[in-house]
């Protein structure tokens, strides 16, 4: 038995162990329900819901297990196929070296006379590094695949989540909790399997990116921070690859096409970081789903026309997309700088000092998407969320004052929370000092004690922020809610949302 068959056979002995009926399995003609109630009345309805969701995962999980397998078995077989299809004689005349199969699976894109075979011939001798599979990465690494890129490589060192599902839509539900580059393999080998795929299950850092990147012809930006986006230009720099980036966050996007046949780099447009007031991510500011889709799509037509050397790509120009008013704007952007550190006329970048900067420092931001936790007030000037839970119980006269904003406050909310924006806070204190009035009078068993201040937010930051001015302005006795709303939902009540 070959390889390929006994893997093949492997595969289904394990798809057949665990789908096959058991004899204690339920018949096809017996009421499922009959069963799952009568379990219930003599178990427990709690244990038997334990027990039937630990099997649906069991299952969910041989399942997944199952596809991978089927799907690099299928890329295996058609790779073998492809090969002795090219060792054989072609039927006809033609002047390229396209298989019937790859005519016939690339035809629409065959007919273009601006592309046509040699624009495909190209694309199939060329390699593409997609770094990041999540909004923009998910569109770009799918067009890849079926365009046929000949060798494409991802990655990514995270792992899928529910919250990510609205845009990232080379995933499913099916992935949550497993690798993204695992996820996104499965998915760009079940559209394309003649493709080869490179799996990087790994964060991209100074250490491995000289190594990785080297590999690859281009490279697409797919990342949502700036040490990445410094990183990954350097690098492209010192390795003479272009760089397709992109960027999207709320209703814009934007694109571009870096270090380019003596085109400027990032570093040429951006030497000096922006604030970290305006390098916003996606998991704080928020993004419509579609937004990172349509910048992905145009990320992955870059790359294409990069590799085929088909029409004008991006260098020196930046496209800019505002999706409320649906419009496309193309601008024209500085060249090279002669300045530039890293690739002036007397740039400085060397491969070592490559490896040893530190870009989170360069940028005063971390690479990876871990939230911000600040520590601005003492011990006594906090309590925890269980503590607020008790103070809650014991009927403790008290304020919450909720400081997100407003559209935040109507995703969800505390009881009994008044919304008071951080950024209004301090012109609203009047309204502060008459609620709290209110509450005084209406206790009379206080007897001239003060009435609890606490303010909460989203994780527990603006909330310190909060109280720092209110200690500033006389309500001295103010107190945050360590860790905000994400630390209710985690320790007092797992039901309550988070987003």
């Amino acid at each position: 038995m070959s390889n390929i068959n006994h893997d093949l056979y492997k595969s289904f002995v394990l798809f057949d162990s665990v789908y096959r009926p058991s004899k204690f399995s339920p018949t096809i003609n017996q009421p499922v329900q009959t069963q799952v109630s009568s379990s219930m009345e003599s178990n427990g309805g709690v244990d038997e819901s334990s027990r039937l969701l630990n099997e649906l995962n069991d299952l969910k999980d041989s399942k997944r297990d199952i596809e991978a397998r089927i799907s690099v078995i299928e890329a295996q077989l058609q790779q073998i196929q492809s090969n002795q299809q090219s060792n054989q004689k072609p039927s006809s005349n033609a002047a390229h070296d396209l298989t019937s199969d790859s005519v016939y699976r690339y035809s629409r894109q065959l007919l273009l006379p601006s592309f046509g075979v040699q624009g495909q011939s190209n694309l199939l001798k060329s390699s593409i590094l997609v770094i990041g599979a999540g909004g923009l990465g998910s569109p770009a690494l799918l067009y890849l695949a079926a365009c046929g890129v000949g060798r494409l490589g991802m990655v990514d060192h995270d792992v899928v989540e529910l919250n990510n599902l609205h845009r990232q839509i080379i995933h499913g539900e099916a992935y949550i909790g497993r690798s993204k580059v695992e996820s996104a393999a499965a998915a760009c080998r079940s559209i394309n399997s003649t493709i080869e795929v490179v799996e990087h299950k790994e964060a991209l850092r100074t250490s491995n990116a000289l190594e990785i990147v080297s590999k690859y012809d281009i490279v697409v930006d797919a990342t949502d921070n700036a040490p990445s986006r410094y990183l990954i230009s350097d690098c492209c720099v010192l390795l003479g690859k272009p760089l397709v980036s992109g960027a999207a966050l709320g209703l814009e996007g934007q694109l571009a096409v870096y270090n380019y046949k003596g085109g400027p780099c990032y570093r040429c447009l951006f030497p000096t970081p922006p604030p970290t007031s305006a390098c916003q991510r996606c998991s704080d500011s928020g993004v419509l789903g579609v937004v990172p889709g349509v910048i992905g799509c145009l990320q992955a037509l870059e790359a294409i026309k990069l590799a085929s050397s088909v029409g004008e790509p991006l260098s020196g120009r930046m496209l800019l997309f505002d999706a409320l008013s649906a419009r496309i704007r193309i601008v024209k952007i500085r060249g090279r700088s002669l300045q530039c550190e890293a690739c002036g006329e007397n740039e400085t970048l060397t491969r070592e000092q490559f490896q040893q900067f530190d870009y989170e420092n360069f940028t005063h931001s971390p690479l990876s998407a871990a939230p911000l936790k600040l520590k601005l007030l003492t011990p006594d000037s906090r309590i925890s969320s269980k503590e607020y839970s008790d103070l809650i119980e014991n009927g403790s006269p008290h304020i919450l004052i909720d400081v997100r904003p407003s559209h935040h406050y109507k995703i969800v909310s505390l009881p009994k929370s008044i919304n008071i924006p951080l950024a209004s806070l301090e012109s609203r204190l009047p309204e502060l000092s008459s609620e709290l009035k209110s509450v005084q009078e209406s206790n009379e068993t206080l007897k001239g004690s003060n009435v609890g201040v606490y303010v909460v937010c989203r994780r527990g930051n603006d909330s310190q922020r909060a109280v720092q001015l209110l200690h500033k302005n006389g309500f001295t006795s103010a107190k945050d809610i360590v860790g905000g709303l994400e630390s209710w939902a985690h320790d007092v009540d797992k039901r309550f949302p988070t987003y």
